[in-house]
């Protein structure tokens, strides 16, 4: 329990370092000069620094459904505060994420998310959370591929909460495919209601594209229906 401490403190003060040295470099960049694949690079640096420091390992099965020549939208269980970190960095080298707004009561890094083409969206308010929509079904359209937690929060079981219709939305207004994603062993890791970090290895499996072409928006029902049966069937399989 003491290593898992220590181990924790180590990561937190690092990661904090290294977001306060990193965050405006890469976004001044990002700015000036265009330089997004910088930024992300950063992140992905971050990530890894983070579970080098905690003891964190991933396995990955299924890359071969993720498309190299289209925008996805990556859709996963969500198990742990640690999940979309590594799925950030399991997935995609480019992924971005619709975050809560909650988040942006940490100004530095939320400022980092937007540059980076990340897409806030406050559940509290529907006309601001059907723009974020919006927005994110037009920055797929212009080749991002995003990643969505369609529970909107951590489970605290290993059954699915029900999902959230937004992130459907906007797959079926960008016509793009959703790739479901299972998660596993982010709650050893760190479990909820916990800020200790142990050392854990986390489990991807990556599913068969899941096509939206030709859908509309009064087919999300039957899309998350089979979304979400396509996880279970996943998480069914046990870790990789």
């Amino acid at each position: 329990m003491l290593i898992a401490v220590v181990r924790s403190l180590a990561t937190y003060v690092a990661v904090s370092l290294y977001v306060l040295v990193a965050a405006p470099l890469g976004m001044t960049l990002a700015i000036l000069f265009g330089a997004k694949d910088f930024l992300y690079k950063l992140g992905h640096w971050g990530v890894r620094l983070s579970m080098g420091l905690s003891g964190i390992t991933f396995r990955v099965a299924g890359r071969e459904h993720v498309p190299v020549d289209r925008a996805v939208v990556f859709c996963s269980n969500h198990q742990s505060n640690v999940d979309p970190p590594i799925l950030f960095e399991a997935l995609h080298s480019h992924t971005h994420i619709l975050f809560k707004a909650e988040l942006e009561a940490i100004p530095l890094l939320a400022r980092a998310f937007k540059v980076g083409g990340f897409i806030p969206v406050d559940r509290r308010n529907k006309e601001a959370a059907m723009r974020s929509i919006e927005a994110g079904a037009k920055s797929i359209r212009s080749g991002n591929s995003f990643l969505i937690f369609p529970e909107g929060t951590r489970s605290k079981t290993a059954q699915l909460l029900p999902f959230k219709k937004g992130g459907f939305i906007m797959a079926i207004k960008a016509q793009a495919p959703i790739l479901p994603v299972a998660v596993q062993g982010g709650d050893a890791a760190m479990q909820k209601g916990s800020k200790i970090i142990r050392p854990a290895t986390v489990s991807i499996r990556i599913g068969e594209p899941i096509e939206t072409a030709g859908l509309a928006l009064t087919d999300r029902d039957a899309l998350i229906a089979k979304t979400r049966q396509r996880i279970e069937g996943l998480l069914a399989l046990g870790p990789v």
